[in-house]
């Protein structure tokens, strides 16, 4: 655009240059994802290997009395930040980022010690152990793909406590 035309060409020119300003530093955003780990109380981990609900373990995610939920599953590649809450009252919980596994894949678990093998799954960051009620942000740039966060707390993930998302 002529900067001339600009200058001179009045209010419409300029608001339509701020317009596409506007807009093309909106798909530079960063991105947040609000991230709250729960559970049903303080007997919500307990063992139970006839009713797995690891990622992958074909469970009742409706049995889950742990969780992890996140307010959005989708958000463009880029600097992602997860704000995460211990919604729990009386449980320790922490949420790990890893990329997701190949279809069809389980992530490595461990079951001597009741947890992922966070190395095994490509542990990305974490919010550590984190007390009832607290919360904690992790910060990361992610390229495009599937993700799992998930609580690693032993016993948590096989009852429930991860989800997936999407970096497009």
């Amino acid at each position: 655009m002529d900067v001339k035309m600009l200058l001179h060409g009045g209010k419409n020119a300029a608001l339509a240059v701020l317009a596409i300003l506007a807009l093309s530093g909106a798909a530079f955003a960063d991105s947040k994802i609000n991230v709250t780990l729960w559970d049903k109380g303080p007997d919500s981990a307990q063992p139970d290997a006839t009713h797995p609900l690891g990622m992958g373990s074909g469970g009742d995610m409706a049995m889950a009395m742990l969780g992890v939920k996140a307010d959005v599953t989708s958000v463009p590649a880029g600097k992602v930040t997860f704000e995460v809450t211990n919604a729990s009252k009386d449980i320790v919980h922490e949420m790990i980022l890893s990329p997701a596994p190949a279809d069809g894949k389980l992530m490595p678990y461990m079951a001597d010690m009741a947890k992922v093998d966070e190395d095994g799954a490509g542990h990305l960051g974490e919010v550590s152990e984190l007390n009832p009620g607290q919360g904690g942000a992790l910060t990361l740039d992610l390229k495009p793909g599937k993700y799992v966060l998930f609580c690693n707390i032993p016993m948590h993930f096989m009852n429930g406590m991860w989800t997936e998302i999407t970096v497009n």
